[in-house]
This record gives C-alpha cells, structure tokens and sequence, in this order.
C-alpha cells in the first residue's frame, strides 16, 4: 500500500470523525423521552415547568387539570406556577378520638373511646361519681361529664366547722353571734362583764350582739 495518503482524504476522515463526535452533540440533539445516565447512575426526567405537573406516582397532568397528588392531600389546580392545592377549613378532631384516617382530603375520626375524663380519672358511660363532698356527677352517653355543686345554707354560727366526708359547713355549739370579740350563745341574754348584758338579733347571727351597758358603781351594776 502506498504510505502516502492524498491530503483529501485526511480532511474528509476528520470532518466525518467531528459530525459524529459526542462532545458536538447537545442534549437538544436526544429524543425527549430518553433518560440520560449521570453521576452515580441517576436518572435525569424531564423538566414540565410551565408544562405541567407531576404527582407522587410520577402521573403527568396538563396545565389546568385538577389532581390529587397523594392519597391523603387536597385536590390541586396545574399551573403554570405549579400545583395549587385547595385549603378547607376542616373540622377539628374529637379530643377523645383514638382513630383518626387521613384518607381524603381532611383528616376523620373513626373511633372514639367510650368512657369520660374527669380529673386526670375515667368512668364507665352513665357511671355516678363524687370527686368532692360537694359534687354529684355523672359520665353522660354524649362521653360528656355533668356535675352538680351542693347549694349549702348559711350557717348559723360565726364559726363554722368542716366535718371530713361532709360537704357543707355545721355550727358544732349551735346558732351564735359576736359581743364585741367574745362569742356568745343566740337565744338568751349573756352578760358579758359586770356591767353589760347582750343578746344575738334572732336570724340575724351575722351582726353584732345588741347589748345594753348599765352604769356601774365600784365594779357592780346599779340598780
């Protein structure tokens, strides 16, 4: 063979070698929908901003298509600025629900527990309880509880006692009223120095005793 090539030749080899060298290609040159190798063996998808949108199935929707993203998330409107989802003002949940779905949009309460709370305890539905003397409640069928407070009288007395177990307050001396700092019974007259005698107001324990002051001569009453 002749060591000698034409120089024609030379040049043609070369500009074919260039038409079909990779680095002249630019990814406009490969069809759409063929994903390109990267780094580490990713996959490059196409790009659908301003196209369209994708949801967590990788389902392509149009622009103006409405869609569910996931199968707990609201609907959503394509854009071109991508998904805008919907925003319901969803119920709240049941305080005392044990089972919530989030199988739509807003999340449901499936099972609610059957029994009420009352101060950190639980009571069976229509269950009677006392959590104080004074109070009288019930576990209502609505899981709600309904207390009822006694109504106490007012004592008779200026010193009323609270008995353990007992809800209102008793008058252990019986009715009495206040002659000046000292306590003295209602109903009779009680002399309260050597020169005064005071009665408590019937019913009217609360104010002071009506006394009368005689006068007094060297420590005794006159008479």
């Amino acid at each position: 063979m002749d060591p000698f090539v034409p120089v024609t030749c030379v040049v043609l080899l070369l500009a074919l070698n260039l038409a079909v060298s990779p680095a002249s290609l630019g990814p406009e040159d490969y069809p759409a929908d063929e994903a390109e190798p990267g780094a580490g063996n990713d996959v490059l998808f196409d790009d659908y901003r301003g196209k369209g949108c994708v949801d967590d199935s990788g389902f392509v929707y149009a622009l103006g298509e409405r869609f569910f993203p996931g199968h707990s998330n609201c609907p959503c409107m394509c854009t071109d600025d991508g998904p805008v989802c919907d925003q319901p003002d969803c119920p709240k949940i049941h305080p005392r629900c044990t089972k919530v779905e989030h199988n739509g949009c807003c999340p449901e309460c499936k099972e609610i527990k059957n029994l009420c709370e009352y101060r950190g305890k639980t009571y069976k539905v229509l269950e009677e309880f006392k959590p104080s003397a004074c109070e009288w409640c019930r576990c209502e069928p609505s899981k709600e509880v309904h207390c009822v407070v006694a109504d106490c009288a007012v004592p008779e007395c200026v010193n009323p006692v609270y008995e353990p177990e007992q809800c209102c307050p008793i008058c252990k001396n019986g009715p009495n009223c206040f002659a000046g700092s000292t306590i003295i019974p209602a109903g009779i007259e009680v002399k309260v120095d050597g020169c005064t005698i005071c009665r408590c107001h019937m019913g009217d324990w609360w104010k002071p005793a009506q006394c009368l002051r005689r006068e007094c001569l060297n420590g005794h009453a006159s008479p």
